[in-house]
């Protein structure tokens, strides 16, 4: 029987993500937070407080160990908020779907949180803040290449003047992923976007999905997904 209400765990992930931005200072649009050099301020207390600083977080502090959950709904601008609600929306749902709600939300969160973790191992020394659901997501590309590999997304490449063209799922996510391995080596030497994180992130999702199912994840047909994303 099909269940009418659909992938309600992604849309409550996008919404927590959306609603938690546009009430942050980073969003702009709350006055109390001022202006200037004010609201930088503002926004840089914010990350401190809510995103993950790899020396804190590997001192072993109750509060810092908390900070790779709080993160993965805190986002450091309103492009990496559309750009991580497109993706997880594209490819979310029928994750969601295949895993069923309580585990689809248990590997979302063990995803992201393993990812940080992990950046955070690479940088120990790093006060810089990393925030972001981008290993979590990264962790349902990851499910989703080995569970509906041959789905047609359609996807927009920069270097083709953003034309939509659909492709296989294997085609566009083994794409994205060389992508940010390639970056990640290029930036190993300190911190920044943090590729690590989405590499991490879509090799456990990966390995989850593969070891959950197995061959019986290759299914003989898989259903197009629904909407459009980007590489």
């Amino acid at each position: 029987m099909v269940d009418r209400r659909g992938p309600v765990v992604t849309y409550a992930l996008i919404g927590a993500c959306v609603l938690v931005f546009l009430l942050s200072p980073v969003a702009g649009l709350d006055p109390a937070h001022g202006t200037g050099e004010a609201l930088r301020s503002a926004q840089g207390a914010y990350f401190r407080r809510w995103g993950v600083v790899p020396a804190e977080l590997l001192s072993g502090s109750p509060r810092a160990l908390l900070t790779p959950l709080t993160a993965l709904f805190v986002s450091g601008s309103w492009l990496h908020l559309l750009g991580n609600m497109l993706f997880l929306y594209v490819f979310g749902a029928m994750a969601e779907e295949r895993l069923g709600r309580v585990e689809y939300a248990l590997f979302y969160t063990g995803c992201g949180y393993l990812a940080l973790l992990a950046y955070a191992i690479a940088h120990a020394g790093s006060t810089q803040t990393l925030v972001g659901a981008s290993g979590a997501i990264s962790g349902v590309l990851g499910a989703f290449l080995l569970l509906f590999p041959r789905a047609r997304v359609t996807s927009l490449f920069p270097f083709l003047f953003f034309l939509p063209l659909r492709f296989p799922a294997w085609a566009v996510l083994v794409f994205w992923f060389v992508l940010q391995w390639l970056a990640a080596r290029q930036t190993a030497t300190g911190p920044g976007v943090a590729y690590l994180a989405h590499v991490v992130g879509f090799c456990l999702g990966f390995c989850y999905a593969w070891v959950r199912y197995g061959r019986a994840a290759r299914v003989g047909r898989q259903p197009a997904a629904p909407e459009e994303g980007q590489p």
